[in-house]
């Protein structure tokens, strides 16, 4: 399928926030949000966001780092990531998702149309976007603050009882920032919730494994399977 890719700015109450779109020349299926890593918006999240466009999706990965000028850390560089990662407020990031939202919306898709999908902290983002919006649908990749909440927000197991989109997570149970114990609990948590969830661990996979950029964490296996089921779940629930 042919696409078309560019970097954009989405104008944010705290100024222009650097973003990378990508979506398919003869029309969309719907619109995702791309949340991006720890490390920044990597050529990785580029990429996710191209093969979302080549799925058939319109897609944009936003620079949630831009208030610190939008870094890109190298993936051993965690410790200056961590630095910047940490100086993320709840506030901020919906500031940011709601601008992200409105540009999806000023694109023509409705509510139920946009879905969204995010990575290591972006994966907290999208979990905590599930919680408090009606979207088509959520897909969280190996977030963490399961027990302890990110960003100053509540746990994940506390919200998740409530939540609003349908939500799929996918883990690994060698993700050593991520207790499967955890999983576990946020999956008895969702028990009760009103929309449709989903827990998919990957019992050889550790943290990061969707990231074919990192030799030392990518699992193939893992990363086709939760990316089959990503675009499955997307086309369930949030297809216009």
């Amino acid at each position: 399928m042919t696409i078309s890719q560019a970097q954009i700015v989405i104008e944010t109450n705290a100024g222009p926030m650097t973003s990378f779109e990508a979506f398919p020349t003869r029309g969309d299926r719907g619109g995702i949000l791309v949340v991006q890593e720890a490390f920044g918006l990597t050529t990785h999240i580029e990429d996710v966001t191209r093969r979302l466009a080549e799925a058939g999706w319109y897609a944009v990965a936003p620079a949630l780092f831009h208030r610190q000028g939008a870094p890109v850390f190298a993936y051993d560089d965690v410790p200056s990531a961590r630095a910047v990662m940490e100086q993320l407020s709840a506030g901020g990031i919906e500031e940011d998702v709601a601008a992200a939202f409105e540009h999806l919306k000023a694109r023509g898709f409705a509510a139920s149309q946009v879905g969204v999908v995010g990575f290591c902290m972006g994966g907290s983002v999208a979990f905590y976007a599930a919680a408090g919006r009606e979207l088509g649908a959520a897909v969280t990749f190996y977030g963490g603050g399961i027990a302890s909440g990110r960003f100053g927000s509540p746990s994940q197991i506390d919200l998740a009882p409530n939540l609003r989109t349908p939500w799929l997570g996918l883990y690994g149970d060698l993700d050593t920032t991520i207790p499967t114990d955890e999983v576990e609990s946020l999956r008895t948590a969702m028990a009760g919730a009103r929309v449709p969830t989903e827990i998919v661990r990957y019992a050889d996979a550790a943290h990061g494994f969707n990231c074919d950029e990192r030799p030392s964490v990518f699992n193939h296996n893992a990363a086709k399977n939760a990316w089959s089921r990503t675009l499955a779940w997307f086309e369930a629930h949030a297809r216009a």
